[in-house]
């Protein structure tokens, strides 16, 4: 589990190729390594990923093609090498942002992303089938950054992103046009699940 505060931003240095998928190496020196184990979970751009060798600042993960075919950013490409960096939850942790998987429910399309005040606004078009399980001033998180919902026009959702945000995550990258992960709040999840399950059709 995760909080989707990020710890760091890593980049991706190398890529090797797998039989199905990818095995990346990340550096992340402002990240403190030194609690991370083998099999530990760190989450990258909010996708969970098993760290499989740790040497100094650098670790390396491997990438299914299950995973690599449902989300966006794990390939390196298009020079697109900086990730947003979270190390698992502990139950003793700060909850300083809501319950995260790590488990990307859908990619999302960035539509506008325009300076507000000292602020910006981002709005985000989800998948159709994700739109019903995101819900006005709910959570929800974005290439791994826990944030809150403002409005929601059908499948669009604005979101505000202060400066701290813009200045601490990869989402000063973002562009009208740019893919991005998202993952709806557990809560609304297991909701539709359940509906699903006793013949309830969602709206």
């Amino acid at each position: 589990m995760f909080t989707g505060i990020i710890s760091a931003i890593g980049s991706i240095t190398q890529v090797t190729p797998l039989e199905t998928g990818l095995r990346l190496a990340i550096q992340a020196p402002t990240l403190d390594l030194s609690d991370v184990a083998l099999g530990d979970s760190i989450a990258h751009n909010g996708v969970c990923l098993t760290v499989i060798s740790k040497e100094g600042a650098t670790y390396q993960v491997d990438v299914s093609r299950e995973t690599l075919d449902c989300t966006v950013g794990l390939d390196g490409a298009g020079g697109a090498s900086e990730l947003n960096l979270e190390k698992a939850l502990r139950l003793s942790d700060r909850l300083g942002g809501h319950l995260v998987a790590g488990h990307v429910d859908g990619v999302g399309e960035v539509i506008r992303l325009a300076p507000v005040g000292e602020s910006h606004e981002l709005v985000i078009r989800a998948p159709q089938e994700l739109a019903k399980t995101i819900a006005s001033k709910g959570s929800i998180t974005v290439n791994g950054v826990s944030l809150t919902t403002n409005r929601i026009t059908n499948a669009d959702f604005s979101i505000n992103l202060i400066p701290h945000t813009m200045a601490m995550t990869t989402l000063h990258h973002l562009r009208v046009g740019s893919r991005v992960n998202l993952e709806v709040d557990l809560i609304a999840r297991y909701v539709e699940r359940i509906l699903i399950a006793s013949g309830v059709t969602a709206v």
